[in-house]
């Protein structure tokens, strides 16, 4: 269980742009702000319904998410003794604290970003 002032480790701790960089540094990969999200939305999830939540993700990557996600203390991993045992993810409190910056994320993105149009996404 998490401390009630537990704070995460970061590399640059003094300056003023740190929180920022440090915040970037735990989220900003792809599908880690996806998993936080179909996390918040859905409550706790096994391993199969969070990747059918989630689409386009494979088993391989989203394993190394979520193993990155728990070590970084974002998400729990319980195993759940029920026949047959299985997985459980679920956000922690400091992954739950999230919740308005992702909310912000996508409140942004439906501001500002469009659509890619079929000749935009064919780049890649």
């Amino acid at each position: 269980m998490d401390e009630p002032n537990h704070q995460l480790e970061v590399w640059c701790a003094g300056e003023d742009w740190c929180s920022i960089t440090s915040t970037a540094t735990l989220i900003g990969k792809k599908w880690h702000t996806v998993v936080i999200h179909r996390l918040l939305a859905n409550g706790p999830l096994g391993f199969n319904a969070l990747q059918e939540e989630i689409g386009g993700i494979s088993s391989k990557v989203l394993s190394d998410v979520l193993d990155d996600l728990e070590e970084k203390r974002l998400v729990n991993r319980e195993i759940v003794n029920e026949k047959p045992v299985r997985v459980e993810y679920s956000l922690t409190e400091v992954g739950e604290s999230l919740e308005p910056v992702i909310e912000e994320m996508q409140a942004w993105g439906k501001e500002h970003l469009a659509a890619a149009s079929d000749k935009d996404s064919s780049i890649a």
